[in-house]
């Protein structure tokens, strides 16, 4: 009887230790899997194949719904990658501000990005980028960064394509104190090589989805844009308020996928922009 207990007891322990191997077993199993799933963080570069043509669909201006859901909503069906470029006086209410914090929260896919609080002074460029209010505009997307809670140091100046990535300038305001001062606080600002126009005063976008398409394949033969093998793309959310405009859209996008080599990316996996 005494050795049966005995025999009982250790197969007892035996048992126990082999639940807590298997918990343990588990737990790391499981968190492996939690990491191997985890959200990658924006800002982190990738590597770029020189095989594939980068398109970066950029929007700005957002929140401006019905518009920027809209194109949210085509990115999403379209399964393709896109940046924001965000206005902090445009989020005036809760449902805009759920926009903003579904954007910064949709990474990968969607990338939040700086296009200042006020957009540039509402509108008033020369005083904006006059070097006399160098350190108020600089404040300004500064609390821009600030009160969306921009993940990342990238920057669209309003109403200029100007492009600075560590001390090389390029573009319009070049020597402009202002974008001297934010690529020295290691600030990188996007420009553009091709913008879907607004038609007129309308909320329309100028061209049709097979002219957008025939402008980008003609920028990637010609190699004219800013950077090789790349498109930074344009355009205004507002400009597809409207179902006809969001299906030109679609449209566009649906185009440029037919095309193995074309790769939709945030603008955070741009090449100046990834060049630390």
């Amino acid at each position: 009887m005494k050795h049966n207990f005995i025999i009982g007891a250790l197969a007892a322990v035996l048992l126990l230790a082999a639940c807590k191997n298997n918990n343990a077993e588990n737990k790391a199993a499981k968190d492996s899997s939690n990491l191997a799933t985890a959200k990658p963080l924006p800002g982190i570069a990738i590597k770029l194949d020189s095989l594939k043509r980068y398109i970066y669909l950029t929007w700005d201006d957002s929140p401006q719904p019905p518009g920027t859901v809209n194109c949210k909503s085509v990115f999403r069906e379209q399964a393709v990658k896109a940046t924001f470029f965000s206005v902090g006086f445009n989020q005036v209410g809760p449902w805009k501000k759920r926009i903003i914090d579904s954007l910064r929260n949709d990474y990968p896919q969607f990338l939040l990005a700086n296009h200042s609080f006020s957009h540039g002074f509402n509108d008033k460029y020369s005083k904006f980028y006059s070097p006399a209010m160098t350190d108020s505009a600089l404040n300004d997307f500064l609390r821009n960064e600030k009160d969306l809670k921009i993940p990342v140091k990238i920057i669209r100046l309003p109403g200029n394509n100007t492009w600075a990535s560590n001390g090389i300038i390029t573009g319009q305001k070049a020597e402009n104190p202002l974008i001297v001062k934010l690529d020295k606080m290691g600030y990188k600002i996007v420009g553009w090589d091709i913008e879907w126009g607004q038609l007129g005063k309308q909320k329309a976008p100028k061209e049709s989805a097979e002219e957008m398409v025939k402008k980008i394949n003609q920028k990637f033969e010609d190699g004219s844009s800013n950077q090789p093998n790349t498109i930074v793309i344009l355009s205004h959310d507002r400009l597809f308020e409207k179902k006809q405009f969001a299906d030109s859209l679609a449209k566009f996008i649906s185009i440029l996928k037919q095309d193995k080599r074309n790769v939709f990316e945030t603008i955070d996996h741009y090449p100046t922009v990834q060049n630390k």
